[in-house]
């Protein structure tokens, strides 16, 4: 009797963030502003970045590959929510879900281990000033974003793995416009005690890791700052941290916000509603938080504006 309960699953069905008809088409509009308003910020970023000499630093070496994890990020979910909207169909290939599983996992851990090599970078450029250059070679800063990519890879690969021994009840309706883990994980009629340890315990050492250790670099941040003697050493050493401070709250303040809808009743969309706020407008928020407050970037923009402006006419 079990085993009729129980089917080869070939597709599923994505709900999205309304089921009401009228709607699709506000939501379609909004999604498809915010995707490219993301796309162009992150790539003009990396771009002002690339161009100009001046930001060939760590700092804005780890800056372009959060804007390019950024692009890959909101990629991975949004066009596939346009498409569904635009043809009314809301299914994704069994092939598809684990695929976006694996990437969305990807690109979500990834950003978790730019933030804190980050703030690592951050620490050192205002607690060992001089010994800034020295730690900070490039050859240690391409070693800490192929570590993040290469473990970001190996992690996800593992969970989209531990999810193919699962089998599914006849209902594989996922309220969400993306395929999630743990919305795929209470869709299995097969026991998942082992995927969820899994799931917690990366949980656990993927982000909280590093999340104490984004804590512990501002902690000596803090301390280093408290002891300057200079009012102007002291602003200027904030200032180089507000942004990259601001883009840690925001990111993990939404991840936050999604691990506590899960835990609200009777709300089948609140989880995909929260997920909004880390998959999509979070990447669109990053270029602006770290433009608005950057001289050199927007120097750097300036420079990049006026040259092709140049050379166009």
């Amino acid at each position: 009797m079990e085993a009729e309960n129980r089917t080869q699953a070939t597709e599923f069905l994505l709900l999205g963030l309304s089921e009401k008809p009228a709607m699709q088409s506000t939501i379609f509009g909004l999604f498809l502003s915010m995707y490219l308003l993301t796309v162009w910020g992150n790539l003009l970023l990396i771009l002002a970045v690339s161009s100009d000499s001046h930001l060939h630093t760590p700092m804005y070496f780890f800056l372009s590959n959060l804007s390019l994890v950024d692009i890959c990020f909101t990629s991975t979910t949004v066009p596939k929510m346009l498409y569904n909207i635009c043809t009314r169909n809301q299914a994704i290939t069994y092939a598809g879900c684990l695929t976006q599983i694996y990437f969305c996992v990807l690109f979500a851990v990834l950003d978790i281990f730019l933030l804190s090599v980050m703030a690592y970078d951050r620490y050192v450029a205002i607690c060992h000033p001089l010994h800034y250059t020295v730690i900070m070679n490039p050859r240690l800063c391409g070693l800490l974003v192929l570590v993040s990519w290469i473990t970001s890879a190996l992690h996800s690969l593992f969970e989209s793995l531990m999810a193919l021994r699962l089998s599914f009840c006849t209902d594989l309706a996922i309220p969400h416009y993306i395929c999630e883990l743990n919305q795929l994980l209470q869709l299995a009629c097969s026991d998942t005690f082992l995927n969820n340890i899994v799931m917690y315990l990366a949980a656990l050492l993927l982000c909280a890791g590093p999340f104490a250790g984004i804590l512990h670099s501002y902690s000596k941040i803090v301390s280093c700052i408290r002891r300057m003697s200079s009012a102007q050493g002291k602003s200027k050493a904030f200032s180089t941290c507000a942004s990259h401070l601001s883009v840690v709250c925001l990111f993990y303040c939404t991840l936050l916000g999604v691990y506590l809808s899960s835990a609200a009743p009777h709300s089948p969309h609140s989880i995909s509603t929260a997920s909004v706020l880390y998959t999509v407008v979070t990447p669109m928020l990053n270029p602006f938080i770290y433009s608005l407050r950057n001289k050199d970037i927007k120097r750097a923009l300036r420079t990049l504006f006026f040259v092709n402006g140049s050379t166009v006419e």
